[in-house]
């Protein structure tokens, strides 16, 4: 007997306390806290996935119309397979209510679950509506296959429950068998019954998944059980729901379909369940104590493991291995923690006596490091779905990972399945995959889907082949082949541990895409400000690079130009490190469109008049009204003259000095040409220097004197007011030196890079990938 099971009859006593109230939150020392509970960051590999598109879906609507954007794709659909005939048809439900079946590249409703049921429901609730499709393994003879849905509107309080008087009464997930008279026929007809309906506390957390094992073949005890990942409802935060032996809900269930000995006399417990016939307990438990188990699938490979996506709280995503009877430990634990939930935001080091409880934790996993300031409470665009181990025969260096992603930002990523044992004690090792399209070029999932947020799933068809879908779209790619390409950061070693901010137009925020996240070490959030994410292209600077970063004047009010940047009247502090900063290092990658500058001054009458300077990228003071400037990067006017400079203050409400490249600027930025440009400031000597395309440029200084005041210390010791991108004030409500340009790699460093330096890293963005 596992040892999960020799704790119960101890889980069912303390049950009344945790339905109380969570012990976990009683005692917790706030200086316990865990800061970053996965430290370690997915390796990047040299190993991608050749995408092509395999269908696109038509455009469907929720039910009722959601107000919520997450629900408002073009095409909710949530998985595929092969139905299990031998027929190579595919089978792709839409939450929205379609069932297709695709066929020779064409897709046709096969049944309209929605048109089905009055009380279908889909416009509330990640989960909701058609969920899950699942077809018993002998549908070739049988024509039975199960669908699970969401029903609201009537049913709440009219339909009889299959565990009723729990006061669960927002939404209904009901799982339904159909019998098809001909299974081999174009469109459904045959009959219908209810094999189980549960109600839910919300609109989250519900049914998610049901499947059969399909390693269990003929003869196998497993063969026609059905599998059914049932989240905690959103009841598991604040109660011990999850671990109470009692009810389904925060378990995973497994049932015979075609028994009669359940609660309502519509399915049969399999008598090897692992806590059939134990006092207090349901019978269906498989396992417990999970908060939203996403996706479950099997390993076709003998020992033929089962693994589980979880989706996490607000700190860790997961993913376990499933053993008859294993409890995962939400909401007591959350992943590898002692979770806490008087503070969800909090977790812990595990208690010394953890080992008496019987979790089981995760054989891969990683945190959700929000940008800073981003409230932990919000959304941060991380939620893990779970994947495949790959067991094909076409693409032989995948055999043997797990894969998977996040479904909201869409990154993909591999584990070896071999690894993701609980008997390990600890999680794989786990990487991020490049994808690419047919052509070789390098794309992240978010190009594919035409979104910053991707709704990515996976499916397999029967020769156990990849598919990757995206509810942005309503696409479906094939995973025709894989592609090794050495990944070299395009940030030097020698400079990385300077680097404080970087944007490179490759990370946006998944929950809100006009903002860009820090690929550096501030987590600093970028404001893309006038076009939102329009303002991301695909426009390569260097090889390695997958968008760019557009800005420019717009023809309308200012304040509706495109530009970017970050600032607060307060100071941003995540950008302490260049408080009171010796010296610094602007740079990136520019583009002008034309060379026709400055730009028109639309804040005067004047239909003449035209700014006096063209703003690329620069860092505010800690005074800045979001113009006045610590370090920039910019084109300004100098006697008359524009001018390529690096202009800087080092005291706050001190005087500027401009260092004046001696070179017309139209020859160091040709029109539509990209050039990489830095600027350094070494503001304990005064000095500055200008550089293109790695190499120093000659340059003058014009003011005399000293402007700095330098005393052999650093600047002002205030936080910056932020950082300008394109143009001033980034707050939005106006602009000034507005810029036509496209930008990349842009990088804020708190040292004053060596002519070396500033080489070694223009070489290295011509090698990095």
């Amino acid at each position: 007997m596992r040892s999960t099971r020799r704790w119960a009859a101890v889980a069912a006593t303390a049950l009344v306390v945790g339905l109380i109230g969570p012990a976990t939150g009683a005692g917790a020392d706030p200086d316990d806290r865990i800061a970053d509970p996965v430290p370690e960051d997915p390796a990047p590999s040299s190993l991608g996935l050749v995408l092509e598109e395999h269908h696109q879906f038509p455009a469907t609507e929720a039910v009722p119309p959601a107000t919520d954007y997450r629900l408002q794709r073009h095409a909710r659909i949530n998985h595929i397979g092969d139905v299990p005939d031998g027929s190579g048809r595919q089978f792709v439900p839409d939450l929205n209510g379609p069932l297709y079946l695709l066929e020779d590249g064409e897709e046709h409703v096969y049944l309209d679950v929605r048109a089905q049921f009055p009380d279908f429901y889909s416009g509330r609730g990640m989960g909701s509506g058609l969920g899950f499709v699942a077809y018993h393994p002998d549908y070739a003879d049988n024509g039975l296959f199960y669908t699970v849905h969401t029903e609201q509107f009537g049913a709440i309080g009219t339909k009889p429950l299959t565990y009723p008087g729990q006061s669960r009464e927002f939404s209904h997930s009901v799982v339904t068998e159909w019998t098809a008279e001909d299974p081999a026929a174009a469109t459904f007809s045959g009959t219908r019954r209810e094999v189980m309906r549960l109600g839910f506390y919300s609109q989250i957390h519900a049914i998610q998944q049901i499947d059969f094992n399909p390693t269990a073949g003929p003869g196998s005890p497993d063969r026609g059980l059905l599998y059914l990942a049932v989240g905690d409802g959103g009841e598991g935060l604040g109660t011990g729901v999850p671990q109470d032996p009692a009810t389904p809900y925060g378990k995973i269930l497994r049932i015979d379909p075609a028994g009669t000995d359940g609660p309502d006399g519509q399915y049969g417990i399999p008598d090897d369940n692992p806590y059939v016939g134990d006092t207090g307990w349901i019978g269906e438990i498989y396992a417990l104590g999970l908060r939203d188990p996403h996706r479950f699938s099997w390993d076709a490979r003998a020992p033929h493991r089962m693994y589980v996506g979880h989706i996490g709280q607000r700190a860790v995503e997961a993913v376990y291995e499933v053993r008859p009877g294993d409890n995962f430990g939400w909401s007591e634990r959350e992943g590898r923690f002692r979770f806490d939930a008087t503070d969800e935001c909090a977790l812990y080091p595990l208690p010394e006596d953890d080992d008496e409880h019987g979790y089981v934790y995760p054989v891969v996993s990683y945190d959700h490091d929000p940008p800073a300031g981003w409230p932990c409470a919000a959304d941060s665009g991380h939620a893990l779905g779970g994947g495949y181990v790959y067991r094909g025969s076409r693409l032989p260096l995948l055999r043997g990972k797990y894969v998977f992603g996040d479904i909201v930002d869409g990154r993909v990523y591999w584990a070896e399945a071999a690894q993701m044992r609980q008997e390990t004690g600890r999680d794989a090792r786990l990487h991020e995959m490049q994808v690419f399209d047919t052509a070789g070029n390098r794309l992240r999932m978010t190009d594919l889907a035409g979104d910053t947020r991707v709704d990515l799933r996976f499916g397999t068809d029967a020769a156990g082949e990849l598919y990757l879908l995206a509810k942005a779209n309503g696409k479906i790619w094939k995973v025709v082949g894989t592609k090794v390409v050495p990944r070299i950061d395009p940030v030097s070693p020698g400079i990385a541990d300077a680097v404080v901010a970087r944007y490179d137009a490759e990370h946006p925020l998944a929950v809100d895409g006009t903002r860009e996240e820090d690929a550096g070490a501030s987590g600093t959030l970028l404001q893309l400000v006038g076009g939102g994410k329009q303002q991301r292209v695909r426009d390569l600077a260097f090889p390695g690079s997958t968008a760019a970063l557009r800005t420019g004047q717009r023809g309308g009010p200012a304040d509706e130009d495109w530009r970017a940047g970050v600032w607060n009247p307060d100071g941003v502090e995540s950008l302490g490190r260049f408080a009171g900063a010796e010296e610094i290092t602007v740079m990136g990658w520019f583009k002008m469109s034309g060379d026709t500058y400055p730009l028109p001054n639309t804040s005067t009458a004047a239909p003449d008049d035209r700014y006096n300077a063209v703003g690329l990228a620069g860092l505010l003071s800690g005074t800045s009204d979001g113009h006045g400037v610590r370090a920039l990067l910019e084109l300004i006017d100098v006697g008359g003259e524009l001018k390529l400079v690096a202009l800087g203050r080092r005291l706050d409400d001190g005087a500027s000095q401009t260092l004046a490249a001696d070179a017309d600027w139209r020859s160091l930025l040709p029109a539509d040409e990209w050039v990489h440009l830095a600027a350094t400031f070494d503001y304990t000597t005064g000095q500055m220097r200008l550089f293109r395309n790695g190499r120093p440029l000659a340059a003058t200084y014009t003011s005399t004197g000293d402007p700095w005041q330098v005393d052999g210390t650093g600047t002002s010791d205030t936080l910056p007011r932020g950082i300008k991108i394109g143009g001033s004030y980034p707050q939005g409500g106006r602009e000034q030196n507005p810029c036509n340009c496209t930008m990349d790699e842009l990088v804020f460093l708190d040292e004053a890079l060596s002519p070396g330096q500033v080489m070694a890293q223009f070489v290295r963005y011509r090698i990095a990938r």
